[in-house]
């Protein structure tokens, strides 16, 4: 029997799959907790939950970036093998920038699912660090871009069709001030950062720059980590409203909180399961269910929901579940080639 990816997503059935979160630390002793919770929550949860993303670019002492990079490498290198580990290098324009990718890219790629480049201005920068990556012999690596000005957000469309780019992150606090004061502080953090035209344009620029060329939209960091409340209401925002699959986490507690907001209910997680059951049953023809035509177009939505259920270590159906056990389908595992 055909797989439903194969099925539905025509062309795309190949393409990645990532976590609803991805977690950033730069310091050696989070970061090494960060791999151990990781580790610990795939177990929990049967699959890989979160990305972990080792920072140089906030985590490296000034002067010491070099020996930064070396010890990112080495954590990546010791993580275990079914981990999702990420490095975030520093902007192309950085002195460190070619020694990062020298570094990590040399040695790291083969353990890598990507690599982060922060302050992405344009399609420039990326072919940049594409080449800074085929320098290093990591030619396959998958990137992701930060993007963090206007003018970025302007050109999010031409940066998002580039093949080697994967997903797009917002970068809220920098957008903000870069505009010089016409954005308020309230603009960073809490409603502000939802209601302000300017920052809720730029988020539905991003997006839609994503969704139109096939790659991950990533929403920004929530400040207020100790306030699982106000994480849980922009993950929600951000799921249900502005169209992003993926979110950031700067603090162990909120991952949770993401992971639950992006998570499908049980009651949506049951519908789709019937409807894709029913479906493969019928070959993939259009069938009636709850007194609806169903088709090929909602099949597609209904799978990606099933999809996305996996990726939050939802508990599926036993013949649902049975769906991710084949060989090249499963979501948790790196993924390393661009797309």
């Amino acid at each position: 029997m055909s797989h439903p990816r194969d099925v539905l997503l025509g062309s795309q059935a190949g393409s990645f799959q990532l976590p609803v979160c991805d977690h950033y630390s730069g310091v050696e002793a989070r970061m090494r907790k960060s791999l151990q919770l990781q580790a610990e929550m795939t177990q929990e949860f049967g699959t890989c939950v979160f990305d972990v993303t080792l920072d140089c670019e906030d985590g490296a002492p000034v002067g010491g970036e070099a020996e930064h990079a070396a010890l990112v490498t080495e954590l990546a290198l010791g993580a275990a093998p079914e981990a999702r580990v990420a490095v975030r290098v520093h902007p192309v324009d950085h002195p460190s920038f070619q020694a990062d990718m020298a570094t990590i890219g040399a040695q790291a790629a083969h353990r890598l699912t990507h690599i982060m480049v922060p302050k992405v201005e344009s399609v420039a920068d990326v072919q940049r660090a594409e080449q800074a990556l085929v320098q290093a012999g990591a030619k396959d690596l998958a990137l992701h871009v930060l993007i963090e000005s206007p003018a970025a957000v302007h050109r999010a469309f031409e940066i998002a069709a580039h093949p080697r780019v994967q997903s797009m992150s917002f970068g809220l606090m920098d957008f903000v001030s870069a505009h010089g004061g016409a954005i308020p502080a309230q603009g960073m953090s809490g409603q502000g950062q939802f209601t302000h035209p300017l920052v809720l344009r730029a988020k539905l620029e991003i997006a839609s720059a994503c969704h139109a060329h096939g790659k991950v939209p990533s929403h920004c960091v929530v400040t207020e980590f100790k306030n699982t409340d106000a994480i849980r209401t922009a993950a929600q925002k951000a799921a249900r409203e502005l169209g992003y699959t993926r979110m950031w986490s700067i603090h162990p507690d909120q991952i949770r909180p993401i992971l639950e907001a992006m998570a499908p209910s049980e009651a949506q997680i049951d519908q789709a399961s019937e409807i894709i059951l029913a479906a493969q049953a019928a070959q993939w023809a259009p069938i009636s269910h709850g007194g609806q035509l169903h088709d090929r177009a909602s099949y597609r939505f209904f799978w990606q929901l099933i999809e996305r259920a996996h990726q939050t270590g939802r508990r599926l159906p036993e013949e649902v579940q049975s769906f991710f056990a084949v060989i090249g389908h499963s979501i948790g595992h790196p993924t390393r080639r661009a797309t």
